[in-house]
């Protein structure tokens, strides 16, 4: 018993693609193909609108963290005691017991958190800072524990400079606006940096506007008669000995505890330590081992000096920091504000200069890094496609096809308030591999067809109605894979960016990139012979 087989033929493929769906999607493809300059013009100025809408998009370099912890810092005037300190810091421990939203805090006094995540920006050791470490019961819980937090700093607490953050995600950032003051003479920056404070609190979106040399402290200075000195056989490094015994104490002595050696230090009791009246009465030892009083030898005067200073680049530098309202992003307030710093710097002398830092600068620096590497990827790109169809031309004409997703991406951002930062860049770059992909697929099926003996017109209807669910299905497997990642705070606009610009991307595809190739080879459509009809 012998089974006949029927030969397969084409008519059983061209009957798949002859149903009312494709034979629209022909007349759509025809059309484009008629009308190309029109098609082609269109392209550009969708492509020049999102290249417009890009910018006014919302930048943010990265996004904050959904880490369910918050950073409290205390900062009371410079030169602050420890034991002032403290007592401000059980104040607000006090605080956080009464709150039911608060799982666990850590206080650190005297200095930052250690490096708990990576992350965060560590404060350096200063008597006059307490930190704390809160973990909120959810994200919810944060943000209503962080509002009620700034109305206590504000109520509760006027004598220090509070501050309630989330932590960051991205390279650590202690603040999110920072501009620089340089120069050589510390009094012309500090001048220069008070004009830039100004500016930066006119602004309504800015918040906790302060410096990071922070207050002048008053501090007494001593004048040493060195007439008498000599006359009385006083060296300096005797007087800076008795000196340091009086008030920081010097080791006399060790005490071992098991296995621990703690030091046994000399140094005068506390009320003649914090008492400047009892400067005076401090003695000296001569070289004869007698002793004077310190003012036989010294006078003093009262001055006010800088409790930190920075320096940058060997310049002194001063940062004059500020947070933002929420609601706002940083970038877009510093733009508010450069044009003003841009005004003063006109006006400083030369050698004195005013820098933008923080996100704006990061960002600047970290889109540099990728930047670079692009003429390297468009080489190796470009060596790709003319392996894979042997054709300069058509080489050319897929990778024309390659920034079609920025229509897309900016229009999906601003649609959906998403924030254009460093991910979201590295979207749109992904969007390039994948609009080519695309293209290479539909622009091989026509070479293709032309082999077989189709005519140029006919072969880019047929394959790009052949072409079309491939196309359409791998770039919405891509699409709908983004769904989850588009609900998260770092991956959020990234998602965004890729389901725009690819949803955009495809449908040029079909029907752009059909009128691109027509034009690009001036192909006409064959004239019919004698009771032949155009398939529609």
């Amino acid at each position: 018993l012998m089974l006949k087989v029927e030969a397969k033929t084409d008519h059983s493929a061209h009957d798949h693609f002859d149903t009312p769906f494709y034979n629209r999607l022909r007349q759509g493809v025809n059309y484009c193909l008629q009308y190309r300059k029109t098609v082609i013009f269109a392209t550009v100025l969708l492509f020049g609108a999102g290249v417009v809408t890009l910018p006014k998009v919302p930048q943010q370099f990265f996004p904050l963290s959904n880490r369910p912890e918050l950073i409290v810092d205390l900062w009371l005037p410079e030169g602050s005691a420890f034991a002032q300190t403290e007592a401000v810091a059980k104040r607000m421990e006090s605080v956080f017991a009464q709150d039911k939203e608060i799982a666990s805090y850590a206080s650190y006094i005297g200095g930052g958190t250690p490096r708990f995540f990576l992350l965060i920006v560590q404060q350096l050791t200063n008597t006059n800072l307490a930190e704390f470490v809160l973990v909120t019961k959810d994200n919810v819980a944060r943000e209503r524990v962080m509002q009620r937090l700034r109305q206590t700093l504000a109520s509760d607490f006027p004598e220090v400079r509070g501050r309630v953050v989330r932590l960051n995600v991205g390279p650590p950032m202690d603040y999110p606006l920072v501009f620089r003051v340089l120069g050589e003479e510390v009094v012309k920056v500090r001048s220069i940096a008070e004009q830039v404070v100004k500016i930066v609190r006119e602004n309504p979106y800015t918040v906790d506007v302060n410096d990071d040399w922070h207050e002048r402290i008053p501090s007494v200075r001593l004048v040493l008669d060195q007439d008498k000195a000599r006359a009385l056989g006083v060296s300096t490094a005797s007087l800076s000995q008795a000196l340091q015994a009086h008030y920081t104490g010097i080791p006399v002595g060790q005490f071992r505890e098991e296995d621990k050696l703690i030091d046994i230090v000399w140094r005068a009791q506390q009320p003649l330590r914090i008492g400047l009246d009892k400067l005076p009465d401090v003695n000296v030892q001569t070289y004869q081992g007698k002793s004077v009083s310190l003012s036989q030898l010294v006078s003093t005067e009262t001055t006010f000096e800088d409790g930190v200073r920075w320096r940058r680049n060997r310049f002194p530098a001063i940062s004059v920091r500020a947070d933002v309202v929420e609601g706002m992003l940083a970038p877009d307030v510093a733009a508010q504000i450069t044009p003003k710093l841009d005004e003063l710097q006109k006006s400083v002398p030369a050698g004195y200069f005013i820098e933008t830092g923080a996100a704006k600068e990061d960002s600047g620096t970290a889109q540099q890094s990728i930047l670079v590497w692009i003429p390297l990827v468009v080489v190796a790109t470009l060596i790709l496609l003319m392996m894979q169809l042997q054709n300069l031309s058509r080489t050319f004409l897929v990778f024309i096809t390659a920034p079609l997703g920025v229509i897309g991406a900016a229009f999906a951002l601003m649609l959906f308030g998403a924030p254009f930062g460093f991910v979201a860049l590295l979207g749109i770059i992904a969007l390039a591999g994948m609009v080519m992909r695309n293209s290479v697929i539909l622009i091989d099926q026509i070479e293709q067809d032309e082999k077989t003996g189709l005519d140029a017109w006919t072969a880019i209807v047929e394959s790009t109605v052949r072409r079309f669910r491939p196309i359409l299905l791998t770039a919405a497997a891509a699409i709908l894979a983004m769904i989850p990642l588009s609900r998260n705070d770092f991956f959020g606009p990234q998602a965004i960016a890729i389901m725009g610009g690819l949803t955009v991307a495809t449908v040029l595809t079909v029907f752009f990139l059909p009128a691109l190739y027509a034009a690009w080879f001036k192909v006409q459509r064959v004239p019919l012979k004698t009771g032949e009809t155009h398939e529609q």
